[in-house]
């Protein structure tokens, strides 16, 4: 803070009363003073100098000298270095009225400047947000310092304050316009393009291509190129929305491009194309859900696979074995005899999950028929078992083929006390676990879960798979493993169903139940083996669970620019391998592993608004230059305009010279207060002037 001093010497009052009750004085003294006037018109003047005498002595006038050290007020450029600030010569214009404004403030010695660059880290920002840093910046300096604000820009500036009531803040704002008027430019936006669609079917894509109205020509080429790469080519009218229809081929990321021909004059052709990306997803999953003898879980199960569109449920419960005997008459039965043929032999392959709940083997299901499953397993298919009682005992299905795929082997013990399910180590990192929400609490490593108890557990002997769950003594509550081609999860208790009724505040059934379904459905958002992108800022994060434990994995990894490098995953000690990139360039990032599988990562955003509006405008600055009385200048025309300094003035600019405001903001860093007269003068004038009013009255009584 910069100072300089100076004196100031003002008449100071300090009253002995309340200034009501001298405001009272005063009303009827001169209200005594007029009458006096009215009835005895002699002495007058007397009784004026005492009233006054008397009330100078009441108000205690004294000189105040203070000693001011006077504050430079505070000036701001913001130099805007967005991406389309690269444009044509709009940086060289920049940075010669830079250091022309520079200069000229510094050489006034009126102001503290601040000069400020944003975005903060440059081109890879993907919108240009001038007024965060300016606000941030402006913290800790009062509105009476502030003397005002000098954009360099384009103009394209994204976070301008719309509350009309905060114009006049800052000081008076001026915008200076690096680029030129009537500029050219042709962009494609995108209006409309959905997240998600269904894998196989097709999805529509809405955009548009606007041209600026200086260009002229009714049409533009747009090529779509699709994920496989191939090329469509044809034409569409300019500034109208257009449709176009688009094929997901596969599950997750399906990655198009739409670009439209660049015009002669253009200032940039980065805003003439657009990626898209929409996640594939399945359609219409066949599952069947075999349950052993009725429970109250049974509910929890059917309910969350009904709940699902997208899945064709088939659902058969055990109620009465062929060969039991009850005294039911045969007329009276409404069962059906379970197809056993039809879904373990003739269909099977048909289905995409198979689900035991609570089974235990009976004399309906012939044991070759485990046989068929556990084959069909290691072809592919998925298979869930949520482990009852029954597990525990020789009707287990563990004693059966199914017994060689499941990861958890029956050991005949059964826990019946509560506990509160929880992650392991690598649960708490695992697709299917991590990041589990109830009533808005995350899980989180060392805390305790925020859910309620289940209350009855299957003991088993984990001898393969990842145990992301464990129940009560640390026992595996929930594994997950890979057969062969195929996946296989077990869940070592049958009361996941307590959560679904909101037992002691319930649980994440529903969310769980879903991952582990997808899971098993090899959904590439919940493998833990496939590459797992994360983008902060700049920096994007490849990782891939070490399954192998190996010290490193190449990936390939094709830039933005279209340029492809081969990089290595190192293991960070934490189960994981992992690869760092610092992205200096906007745009999609493509990682590849040695099986094939891609995966996309992006560093601002797919369409961001840096490149939708690129030609120099002024009149997004407008409204707040006009309340602030600023100006507007374009450096093309005036490079380097002059700079003074005004106390107040109806306008602070022209169209080469601009003016910041003078506060004179100060200090006082002493005071001292000198009475007029001493305390005895006073009263002594005082009854002087009594004493003269009371002889004067004296000769006239």
């Amino acid at each position: 803070m910069n100072t300089q001093t100076s004196l100031s010497t003002t008449l100071h009052f300090t009253p002995l009363l309340e200034p009501q009750y001298l405001w009272a004085i005063a009303f009827l003294g001169s209200i005594l003073l007029l009458l006096s006037v009215l009835y005895y018109r002699r002495g007058t003047i007397i009784r004026s100098l005492t009233f006054m005498a008397f009330m100078a002595a009441l108000l205690n006038p004294s000189i105040l000298k203070e000693q001011r050290n006077t504050i430079k007020d505070v000036a701001v450029i913001v130099v805007d270095q967005s991406a389309s600030q690269d444009i044509g010569q709009r940086k060289s214009r920049t940075n010669i009225a830079l250091k022309s404004l520079t200069k000229q403030i510094e050489d006034m010695d009126m102001f503290d400047l601040r000069i400020l660059h944003a975005p903060a880290n440059g081109t890879l920002q993907n919108r240009t947000d001038l007024f965060d840093l300016l606000d941030q910046n402006l913290a800790d300096v009062p509105q009476r310092r502030r003397a005002g604000v000098i954009f360099l820009t384009d103009g394209q500036i994204h976070d301008i304050p719309q509350n009309e009531e905060t114009f006049n803040i800052y000081g008076p704002v001026h915008n200076l316009l690096s680029g030129n008027r009537n500029e050219k430019d042709r962009q494609l936006i995108i209006m409309h393009a959905p997240a998600y669609g269904l894998v196989g079917k097709n999805v529509t894509i809405k955009y548009r291509v606007e041209d600026t109205k200086n260009i002229g020509q009714p049409y533009a080429s747009v090529t779509l190129t699709l994920h496989s790469g191939q090329q469509r080519t044809f034409n569409v009218p300019v500034n109208q929305e257009q449709s176009i229809i688009l094929p997901l081929e596969h599950p997750s990321q399906n990655i198009f491009a739409l670009e439209a021909d660049g015009i002669k004059g253009e200032i940039t052709l980065a805003n003439n194309k657009s990626a898209i990306i929409i996640n594939g997803v399945r359609d219409r999953l066949k599952v069947l859900l075999v349950s052993g003898i009725p429970h109250a879980g049974e509910r929890t199960w059917r309910g969350l696979l009904t709940s699902d569109p997208g899945v064709d449920l088939i659902h058969f419960t055990i109620l009465r074995e062929p060969k039991k005997f009850d005294y039911t008459p045969k007329n009276e039965l409404s069962l059906i005899a379970f197809p056993f043929k039809e879904l373990f032999e003739v269909k099977l392959y048909d289905f995409d999950l198979i689900i035991f709940d609570r089974y235990r083997v009976n004399q309906i299901l012939p044991r070759h028929y485990f046989n068929n499953i556990a084959r069909y397993v290691r072809e592919g298919g998925a298979f869930l078992e949520a482990s009852g009682p029954a597990f525990a005992t020789r009707r287990s299905i563990d004693h059966t083929a199914l017994g060689d795929i499941l990861p958890g082997k029956s050991t005949g013990r059964i826990l019946e006390q509560p506990f509160t399910p929880h992650m392991t180590d690598l649960g708490h990192t695992h697709p299917v676990t991590k990041n589990l929400i109830w009533n808005n609490t995350v899980t989180e490593k060392g805390k305790e879960p925020p859910w309620g108890p289940w209350l009855r557990t299957v003991i088993i002997d984990p001898v393969r798979g990842d145990i992301l769950m464990n129940s009560a003594e640390n026992q595996p509550l929930l594994l997950l493993d890979r057969v062969e081609k195929g996946r296989v999860a077990q869940i070592s208790s049958d009361h996941i169903w307590l959560w679904s009724r909101g037992y002691k505040g319930g649980g994440p059934h529903a969310e769980l139940l879903r991952r582990i379904v997808h899971w098993l459905m090899k959904e590439p958002e919940l493998d833990e083996r496939s590459l797992n992108i994360t983008v902060h800022n700049n920096n994007i994060t490849v990782r891939k669970q070490n399954y192998m434990k190996t010290e490193k994995e190449t990936i390939a990894l094709t830039l933005p620019n279209g340029e492809h490098i081969t990089v290595n995953m190192h293991d960070n000690g934490q189960g994981f391998l992992e690869y760092k990139h610092n992205g200096d360039q906007l745009g999609i990032y493509v990682f590849e592993d040695t099986h094939g599988a891609r995966k996309f990562a992006i560093i601002g955003e797919l369409n961001p608004p840096e490149l939708r509006g690129v030609k120099t405008t002024a009149k997004k600055l407008q409204p707040l230059v006009n309340a602030s009385r600023g100006t507007t200048i374009w450096l093309n025309k005036s490079p380097t305009p002059s700079v003074n300094a005004s106390k107040n003035t109806q306008h602070f600019g022209g169209s080469n010279w601009l003016s910041l405001k003078r506060n004179n903001d100060h200090t006082v860093t002493s005071v001292k207060d000198i009475p007029i007269l001493p305390e005895w003068i006073i009263l002594f004038s005082l009854l002087s002037v009594l004493l003269l009013l009371w002889r004067r009255e004296g000769k006239h009584s």
